[in-house]
C-alpha cells in the first residue's frame, strides 16, 4: 500500500467520513496468477513472476487497496507446513496440507515449531526482503503481518470435521493444540515486524471461526484471536471471517479487531447493527456469482443495492465478502471502482 493509502486506511478506522467510498479487495493466489496469465505454480516459486503479478494488479487499478499487499503467501500451507504437514503443489489449483493429527492422542507430540526455520514461513520471509526494494520503489510498503488463524491451522492439522467433533468430545485437548498454534502465531507475527519495520497492521484470516455459535466463540476463539491481536501495538488490526459472521461479530471491537471481512450473507447494514459501528467493514456483494461471474451492470447493481439501506457510511470499504475469487475480470473490476464514485455522485445529488 502507498502512503496515501494507508493514511486513507487509518482516516476510515477513525470514522472520519470518505468520499468517495473506498474501495479494497484482499488479493492472494486464487485470483492473481490466472488474471496475471502465469500458472499458479509460477507464482508460487517465480519471485520475479509473483512481483509482476503484483505490481500489474496496483498499476491497472492504482485507486483500489490491495490488501496485504504484496502478499507473500502459499496458499494455506504455510501455517500448517511448520508442523509438519505434507503440502501438495499443482500446476494450476491451489496447494493442499495433509493433516497430521489421526487421533486426539497426537496432540500431545507436537512441538512448538519456529518461524525463523521451520516450514514455509522462512519462505515467505526471504521473498519479502528480496523483492522489499522493488516494492518500495513503486511508492509501496510492507504493511502487515499475516497469519491463518488458530482454528484455521487447527482445522487443516486434524480436518474440519475432526476437530468441530472434538470440540465437544475432547475439550482440554483442544484447548492444548490451540494453545501450541496461538504461541506460534504470536511468534510468527512478531517475527514479521521484527524484520520489516514498515509493518503496522496484522491481518488474521480464520473461517472456521464462523462454524462457532456465540458460546463456541468465547470459549475456543476469542481467548486466542484476543492474545494474537495483542501481541503488536500496531494502528490496523482486520481480522477475516467469510463465513458465518453472528458468532464473532459482536466481540470484534473488545478483542482489538478494527477491520472486518465478512460474509457476503450479511449485509453492511446488518454488520453495523452486530458490530455497534465500531469496526470497519470490508464488503460486501457476492465474490463469486456476482463480482466473477456476473456481468459489469450485476456488479454495478450489487454495490448500488448492499448501500441502499445503509444510513451511515462511516467505516465502509467497498469489496466483496471474502478475499478476491478466480476468475474476476478487469472489467468487472472496474465496473465496482466505477459504482463506488457513482454512489457518492447519488447521495451527493440527493442531498
Amino acid at each position: 500500500m502507498t502512503d496515501d493509502q494507508w493514511k486513507l486506511l487509518l482516516d476510515v478506522i477513525a470514522g472520519k467520513e470518505v468520499a468517495p467510498l473506498p474501495v479494497g479487495f484482499i488479493i492472494d493466489s486464487p485470483w492473481l496468477p490466472g488474471w496475471a496469465g502465469i500458472s499458479t505454480l509460477d507464482y508460487f516459486t517465480s519471485d520475479e513472476l509473483w512481483f509482476e503479478a503484483n505490481r500489474k494488479a496496483i498499476e491497472a487499478f492504482p485507486d483500489v487497496m490491495f490488501l496485504p499487499g504484496f502478499w507473500s503467501e502459499y496458499g494455506m500451507c504455510t501455517e500448517p507446513s511448520a508442523f509438519g504437514a505434507k503440502c501438495s503443489f499443482h500446476q494450476d489449483q491451489l496447494p493442499h496440507a495433509d493433516k497430521i493429527i489421526h487421533q486426539i492422542e497426537d496432540i500431545d507430540t507436537l512441538i512448538l515449531p519456529r518461524p525463523a526455520q521451520d516450514g514455509l514461513a522462512p519462505f515467505v520471509l526471504n521473498r519479502l526482503r528480496l523483492n522489499r526494494k522493488k516494492i518500495e520503489d513503486l511508492g509501496h510498503s510492507i504493511r502487515f503481518a499475516v497469519a491463518r488463524g488458530p482454528l484455521n491451522i487447527a482445522s487443516f492439522l486434524m480436518g474440519t470435521t475432526e476437530f468441530l467433533m472434538a470440540m465437544r468430545t475432547d475439550t482440554e485437548k483442544i484447548h492444548k493444540l490451540l494453545k501450541i498454534i496461538t504461541e506460534y502465531t504470536v511468534k510468527w507475527i512478531q517475527l514479521q515486524k521484527q524484520e520489516f519495520d514498515s509493518i503496522d497492521g496484522i491481518l488474521i484470516l480464520d473461517d472456521i471461526v464462523g462454524f462457532c455459535g456465540g458460546p463456541d466463540f468465547e470459549e475456543f476463539a476469542r481467548p486466542y484471536l484476543k492474545e494474537i491481536f495483542s501481541c503488536l501495538d500496531v494502528s490496523v488490526q482486520f481480522f477475516h471471517n467469510d463465513a458465518d459472521g453472528r458468532g464473532c461479530s459482536p466481540h470484534l471491537a473488545d478483542i482489538g479487531i478494527n477491520m472486518f471481512n465478512f460474509s457476503f450473507m450479511h449485509s453492511l447494514a446488518e454488520m453495523k447493527r452486530w458490530t455497534d459501528n465500531k469496526v470497519v467493514l470490508l464488503g460486501n456483494i457476492p465474490p463469486r456469482d456476482v463480482l466473477a461471474q456476473g456481468t459489469p451492470e450485476q456488479v454495478s447493481d450489487s454495490v448500488r443495492d448492499e448501500l441502499s439501506g445503509v444510513e451511515d457510511m462511516s467505516r465502509i470499504i467497498l469489496s466483496c465478502g471474502g478475499g478476491m475469487p478466480d476468475g474476476v475480470s478487469e472489467d468487472n473490476l472496474l465496473a465496482f471502482v466505477a459504482s463506488a464514485g457513482g454512489v457518492h455522485l447519488e447521495n451527493a445529488h440527493n442531498k
